[in-house]
């Protein structure tokens, strides 16, 4: 439990996931606020559209034709940002010059995936019961499996439910080659560039290790290393459940914490309480637990401020391809960055000392977990629509 005297002075937080520092200014959330207030915003959506190319039926930027489908679908992103196959490139030999100090570059590639989370056009996460979020945990988890190196620690564990899927919307997923990382990720709202509102999230595969979750695994290894083989997560997990002031909501598979680090206004990290290296690790139960969490995080998102909350999420989780080592301090976890400060249309911008300096942040991250936590209940579109059928 942070010290009483840190709600009033401006400090800096250790973020031990990326070996950096935080600024925190909790005194400026006293500044009176005049901006706009918004009232609570309806869904406006119609179930399907005929325009959206996700919707069920309807053709894709490319000419195919979605099927009828009544859960998930995959497919190849249209506009992927890695390739298959590309042109091959080597880098000159520059050895001793300027050139080969600065201009450095290395060829990527990849496969990229669109993943829907329903066939309604008018849905998000935080509408979906969490039977229904469970296939799309078992979708992702399809998709992992069918992209593991038959190398990785991880394949031993596979259960025969998580193998590659066999139905014909899933079965062009085999790639052509051993990728290093799969990154799984959702983009909700304009505000986070979503082009889309069709409930829908993406999966990109790379021949790379990404700087996000390579920084990240560098830590795990460390804190490994140093703390006598125990886990930073795990060991994270268990003091927040002892303080319980950031946790947001908590089951008896995960935590969903405002971190002690947290960067965005409302961040939350979900992880789980036991160590698990990946997806595939989870067993169905766990599933269940994770779908509830997250329904239970989206769902107070929207009631924070009666609106679609924004927000970039992502899943980070084991290589697909790695040492024994890198398998094996790898810990499963969520991160849910949404921008959203005051109201539904004030946001946080990273901008001036924040891209200069360091991250800053005014509300701290016990405030923030204090006001997700009186958010539960019914999902505010549903109490609208409920009045409008009275």
């Amino acid at each position: 439990m942070p010290e009483p005297i840190l709600n009033d002075i401006s400090h800096r937080r250790y973020n031990p996931l990326r070996g950096s520092w935080i600024l925190v200014s909790p005194h400026r959330t006293k500044r009176p606020w005049q901006g706009q207030e918004e009232a609570a915003a309806a869904t406006t959506l119609p179930v399907h559209d005929p325009s959206c190319y996700l919707c069920p039926g309807n053709k894709r930027a490319a000419g195919n034709v979605n099927p009828q489908y009544e859960n998930t679908l995959v497919f190849v992103n249209d506009y992927s940002a890695v390739k298959e196959v590309q042109t091959d490139y080597k880098a000159p030999d520059r050895d001793g010059s300027l050139s080969s100090l600065f201009l450095q570059a290395e060829p990527v590639t990849g496969k990229c995936y669109v993943v829907t989370f329903a066939p309604s056009h008018n849905l998000t996460l935080a509408d979906l019961a969490p039977s229904k979020i469970v296939l799309v945990i078992e979708t992702w988890t399809n998709l992992y499996t069918a992209h593991l190196s038959p190398s990785s620690p991880l394949v031993k564990t596979v259960a025969p439910t998580t193998l590659p899927p066999s139905n014909s919307h899933d079965n062009h997923v085999h790639p052509n080659a051993q990728y290093r990382y799969m990154q799984i990720f959702e983009n909700k709202g304009a505000a986070m560039g979503c082009s889309n509102p069709h409930p829908h999230g993406q999966i990109w595969t790379t021949s790379s290790l990404p700087e996000e979750p390579a920084i990240e695994l560098e830590q795990f290894k460390r804190y490994h290393r140093e703390q006598g083989g125990c886990h930073m997560l795990e060991d994270y997990a268990k003091l927040e459940v002892d303080e319980e002031e950031r946790i947001v909501y908590a089951n008896a598979a995960f935590v969903a914490i405002c971190p002690w680090w947290a960067t965005w206004p409302f961040e939350i990290l979900i992880i789980a309480r036991r160590h698990r290296r990946a997806l595939t690790d989870l067993s169905l139960e766990e599933k269940e637990q994770l779908a509830g969490i997250i329904a239970e995080v989206t769902r107070r998102y929207d009631n924070l401020f009666e609106t679609q909350f924004p927000y970039s999420m992502g899943l980070h989780q084991a290589p697909l391809e790695g040492s024994d080592v890198e398998i094996e301090c790898s810990y499963f976890h969520i991160h849910f960055y949404p921008p959203l400060l005051r109201s539904a249309t004030v946001r946080k911008f990273l901008v001036g000392y924040e891209m200069m300096a360091e991250p800053q942040r005014d509300i701290t991250p016990e405030q923030a977990a204090e006001r997700l936590r009186g958010c539960g209940g019914v999902l505010y579109r549903k109490k609208l629509q409920e009045q409008e059928e009275q």
